[in-house]
């Protein structure tokens, strides 16, 4: 076994390194990383939800220090050279997690508008302006009451619209500053030297050192501790500090002592450990893509709410046909009969229940705010 001097590449197969030798050889997928294009087709296959539910395929953790090392191409005591960081950087790209596809403001607003009660709503104040338009047709002066209520139920769906989308994007904006949590710069080893480097530009292979206080860079593999505990609340759910040591403790990386994971926090001692895994194919970028696939379930809340508003048109038009063939039947004439129709599904429909519910759970929210719970969608 040779490790390479603190001025020279890392020894390839046959002794000697340089990009083009790496370039060449077929690096070794990170994590359980699948294949992403489909040769028969030649297409990229996107990674499905029983892929990303598998246990995390990795022996980084299991593998001797020594194996690690060869197989990463680094020497401990000198770490990467300059060379092999930036055709690293240039195969696996940025140490950052891809975010989700987000829908354009503009849409978001749109769902907020025609989206469950709202969309009855406006079906209501369109009869009442086709009833208003009607009776304008057919005498002269007629009532306006109709075109009042269609204005106010307008108003009012528009309103709701607008304040749901405040307060779902002010817990957005919240959300996304969670993301400025990531630490910007982390200690290195490279070409013999220490040097703070962004956490962004880490690769695989380099020797990084964590203190107390840190947020843990990418996916790292121990080499040496001292007292070193780290708090794995944000990846694992547990609440109590890990301590964390040199030596592989269970084939499950998550559980074995001798890795610590990317964004979770160093709480006590210090660390020196090396980079098996960045950007999405970490743990936590695995989690990330894994939620990026799951289609957005609809919320208790909001199947009852559907189900509600089905009832109540349901209800509505059933009563509002019934009067209309009985104001038929009594000899009133088509138009009469037809506004009598709008008038009374327009009277079934609870016109206060949206801004009511809509007022009931921000306040709900500004509750959970406040025992540092943040709701991001109202409906959840």
């Amino acid at each position: 076994f040779m490790y390479h001097s603190c001025t020279s590449a890392s020894p390839s197969i046959n002794g000697t390194w340089s990009p083009t030798n790496e370039m060449e050889e077929t690096r070794p997928l990170q994590s359980d990383e699948q294949p992403s294009c489909d040769h028969r087709r030649g297409r990229t296959r996107k990674p499905t939800l029983d892929d990303l539910r598998r246990e995390i395929q990795m022996d980084e953790h299991v593998v001797s220090l020594e194996e690690l090392f060869t197989r990463l191409e680094v020497d401990p005591e000198c770490g990467l050279s300059n060379d092999q960081v930036h055709f690293r950087q240039r195969r696996d790209g940025p140490n950052v997690i891809t975010p989700p596809r987000q829908l354009p403001e503009f849409l978001k607003f749109l769902k907020n508008l025609v989206g469950g009660f709202a969309l009855l709503l406006w079906a209501a104040a369109i009869m009442s302006l086709v009833a208003y338009g009607i009776q304008q047709a057919t005498v002269d002066g007629g009532d306006q009451s109709n075109l009042f209520l269609g204005i106010i139920l307008v108003a009012l769906v528009l309103v709701t619209g607008m304040f749901t989308y405040y307060q779902e994007a002010k817990s957005e904006r919240i959300m996304k500053s969670f993301l400025k949590m990531t630490p910007e710069n982390t200690k290195v080893l490279r070409e013999g030297g220490h040097r703070d480097v962004r956490v962004d530009s880490l690769v695989v292979g380099d020797i990084v050192e964590i203190e107390y206080g840190n947020r843990i860079p990418a996916d790292i593999r121990l080499i040496k501790c001292s007292g070193f505990k780290v708090d794995n609340s944000s990846l694992t759910g547990e609440s109590e500090p890990q301590s964390r040591n040199a030596h592989s403790s269970n084939p499950n990386p998550l559980e074995s002592k001798n890795m610590a994971f990317f964004s979770t926090d160093a709480v006590e001692g210090t660390c020196t450990g090396v980079v098996v895994r960045t950007g999405d194919h970490t743990a936590m970028g695995r989690i990330a893509r894994l939620t990026g696939i799951i289609k957005g379930e609809k919320t208790p809340l909001s199947v009852e709410i559907e189900h509600f508003v089905r009832l109540i048109t349901i209800f509505a038009v059933g009563i509002g046909v019934i009067f209309f063939v009985i104001s038929i039947f009594f000899g009133y004439n088509w138009f009469s009969a037809v506004i009598f129709l709008i008038g009374i599904i327009t009277a079934n429909v609870p016109e206060g229940l949206l801004p009511t519910l809509t007022v009931c759970l921000t306040l709900t929210a500004q509750r959970m705010k406040a025992k540092n719970c943040l709701v991001r969608k109202l409906e959840a």
